[in-house]
């Protein structure tokens, strides 16, 4: 018997069940909805593991003799994709990636073509977009958020920034769709414009603010927030347009000895502002380095972004500038990111990293007078629904070792 069927047979026979019938017909109703799905996944399932079985036979991999082919369930990430690492030699991913949440044909057609372009994204053995099933390359365990260390940091990092000066300086933003029939069918990157931008750092209003800490915005605080959204807007627009993988961070790169980085999670991938991508990996929402560091490794990045012609020469005032307003864009979405992933997908751990995020929108917006209205509204308003939260921790200390931090200034 199936694991889905074994739940469903044992959740219909329950008492509980039955009382949640009568008494609540509602909540019988979801947990009916969740067990159907269960059992269609588990369906899912037989169907991806047969087709990888049959893709692979035919392209001659080594694989178990006896049985059908079975792979392990892997952690997931904050899309809906499923992932199973096959008993292959060498070993494969088989990912099921519903085609009606995941951008299956974009994901494909990203990975050659950057794949082409010196970017060590995974290879796509096979796929079949219409049942979302997915064979990759598979590229082991070894996160960049497992494996950085004070030790570790310049070798990785340096790694890191040289597969993203690969990423920015790819020459097109129209590539080969995976999906067309016709080889001359193209995918055009979007462009990360002033309505993309603002919509994105909306969730932190839509999401966060309400929905999470229980607070409604009065009017004159909502145009106070529309006030930053354009400041922000416009200074991402100022800066040199490249291409843009949106999460490029600690958890979608994997460390690979003697090589380059794997990357992964480039499907959202757009035309859009320098140094978005920059600073998403050097302030990582999960992981976090001294000010000093950070700001050493962003003006190098910068120095070499203009040695290849990414971009003209700027003052570092000017690059700190538009590094710092992008991150601040960045973390305003990831805030409403978060708390939505917790209240809508009911993943609830990423709650724990969201007083790093405040502590980096905080500790940034304290540097420029503009903001400082921003600033003062977030700690008298905002922050005290923050305390009252189970997920809170001193955002001061957040991302620190606590006897580092045991009097923060």
């Amino acid at each position: 018997m199936s694991p889905a069927r074994r739940v469903w047979r044992e959740a219909s026979q329950s008492a509980c069940f039955y009382r949640a019938l009568v008494r609540c017909p509602a909540t019988a109703g979801q947990i009916l909805s969740k067990l159907r799905v269960c059992v269609v996944v588990d369906e899912a399932l037989k169907g991806l593991f047969s087709w990888a079985q049959a893709q692979l036979s035919a392209q001659n991999w080594s694989m178990p003799v006896d049985g059908d082919l079975v792979g392990v369930a892997l952690t997931g990430d904050a899309g809906m994709r499923r992932y199973y690492r096959l008993p292959t030699e060498p070993s494969v991913l088989a990912v099921l990636a519903p085609p009606e949440s995941e951008k299956n044909p974009q994901f494909v057609s990203i990975a050659r073509y950057l794949r082409e372009q010196g970017v060590h994204t995974p290879d796509v053995i096979a796929a079949d977009f219409d049942r979302g099933f997915l064979l990759l390359e598979d590229f082991g365990d070894a996160l960049y958020s497992e494996e950085l260390t004070d030790e570790s940091a310049e070798l990785l990092y340096g790694e890191a920034r040289m597969s993203l000066l690969r990423l920015q300086q790819c020459p097109v933003t129209s590539i080969a769709d995976a999906s067309a029939k016709s080889e001359q069918a193209l995918l055009t990157l979007d462009n990360y414009d002033s309505r993309r931008l603002g919509d994105e750092m909306r969730l932190f209003e839509q999401w966060f603010v309400p929905e999470l800490l229980g607070y409604q915005l009065s009017d004159s605080e909502r145009v106070m927030l529309d006030g930053l959204y354009t400041q922000l807007e416009s200074e991402a627009l100022r800066q040199p347009q490249v291409w843009v993988h949106r999460d490029f961070h600690s958890r979608n790169l994997l460390y690979r000895e003697g090589n380059a980085p794997g990357v992964i999670d480039f499907q959202d991938a757009v035309r859009g502002p320098i140094t978005y991508d920059l600073v998403s990996l050097l302030r990582d929402c999960y992981v976090r380095w001294e000010p000093e560091r950070v700001e050493r490794w962003a003006l190098g990045y910068g120095n070499m972004a203009v040695e290849v012609g990414l971009m003209a020469p700027v003052t570092q005032h000017r690059f700190l500038r538009w590094f710092d307003w992008m991150g601040l864009q960045r973390h305003l979405k990831v805030l409403g990111i978060f708390a939505r992933l917790s209240l809508r997908d009911g993943k609830a751990a990423y709650l724990n990293d969201l007083p790093l995020v405040i502590r980096y929108l905080l500790e940034v917006s304290d540097n420029y007078v503009e903001l400082d209205g921003f600033r003062a509204w977030f700690e008298e308003v905002l922050l005290p629904l923050c305390e009252q939260q189970h997920w809170y921790s001193d955002y001061r200390c957040a991302g620190e070792v606590v006897t580092q931090c045991s009097n923060p200034a």
